[in-house]
């Protein structure tokens, strides 16, 4: 063992050992109590999280499992930050000496129904559109400013959206078209717009902000080109700063999605108005597209 190595368990050991006397001296009953007491760096995260994400209610911090990282429970959701809160993670993390996905663990452990449910959702969905449901429901929600939300409705009626607000992009004159609710911070969305790339499909995205990307969809949105600042958002690559633009179409999409319940994204609409949440595969999405009731 190196000597770098000894002196991290040392002070691990010594920051530890209070709880571990106290834990010894009021029994197993005091377990969780003592578990509960929030160290100086989960302190100092959670008031730095108020300041920079004030909508998002935190439920709990921990800086003690994953060397480096802070764990950040937000009623169902989890993501992940440093020890300043100045970077916000959002994936999964795996230790790979134990082979293990640390993330699904943990949002099995904070809401037990989330995967089951979630596929379920998105199952009974899809049928409701004449295809059967599959694939991996992979949607996080963070920052939404509520733990409960509005049940999502199995169907999405969008004609009480005005026409600002959504990036229109893909093949305009395609057959088909399909609108996304999508966060430019959210991962998956990214994964499902390239697989949108490669269909031939007229997209409408409507961003809104779940993970505090509101900053980010009004330069994209007041950009010459928003196709192409779009793309150049999701890969993180710069793209011209445009100027100030009229903005009240992104506000209308934050408050029909509140209303209907879309906390998370990425939320598929299709022209029939039935819904898929989460990321899916081209294969998947074609024949799922295919189905819509006229």
């Amino acid at each position: 063992m190196s000597a770098i190595d000894r002196l991290r368990k040392l002070r691990l050991f010594t920051r530890r050992a209070p709880v571990l006397a106290a834990i010894g001296a009021i029994g197993v009953a005091g377990i969780a109590l003592a578990a509960d007491v929030a160290g100086p760096d989960e302190v100092k995260v959670t008031g730095l999280l108020k300041a920079r994400l004030p909508k998002t209610e935190v439920s709990k911090v921990n800086c003690e499992k994953i060397e480096g990282l802070c764990e950040v429970t937000a009623g169902a959701n989890l993501f992940y930050v440093n020890h300043g809160a100045r970077y916000l993670i959002i994936g999964r993390v795996y230790d790979m000496e134990t082979r293990q996905d640390l993330t699904a663990a943990r949002l099995l452990e904070i809401n037990p129904d989330m995967l089951v449910g979630g596929a379920a959702k998105a199952n009974a969905a899809a049928a409701s559109g004449g295809e059967e449901g599959g694939g991996e429901v992979t949607a996080a929600a963070v920052g939404s400013g509520r733990t409960t939300a509005p049940v999502r409705p199995a169907m999405l009626n969008l004609t009480g959206l005005p026409s600002e607000g959504a990036i229109v992009w893909g093949n305009r004159a395609a057959k088909q078209t399909v609108t996304i609710f999508t966060d430019f911070r959210c991962g998956y969305c990214r994964a499902l717009t390239n697989v949108l790339r490669g269909m031939d499909v007229k997209v409408v995205e409507r961003p809104i902000s779940v993970l505090g990307s509101r900053d980010i969809a009004d330069r994209v949105y007041c950009s010459k080109n928003q196709e192409q600042a779009l793309h150049a958002a999701y890969a993180g690559e710069p793209f011209k700063a445009p100027a100030a633009c009229d903005t009240k179409g992104l506000d209308a999409n934050e408050k029909f999605a509140r209303k209907n319940g879309l906390n998370a994204t990425p939320v598929i609409v299709r022209s029939d108005g039935a819904i898929l949440e989460g990321y899916r595969p081209k294969e998947f999405l074609e024949a799922w597209l295919r189905g819509a009731k006229s």
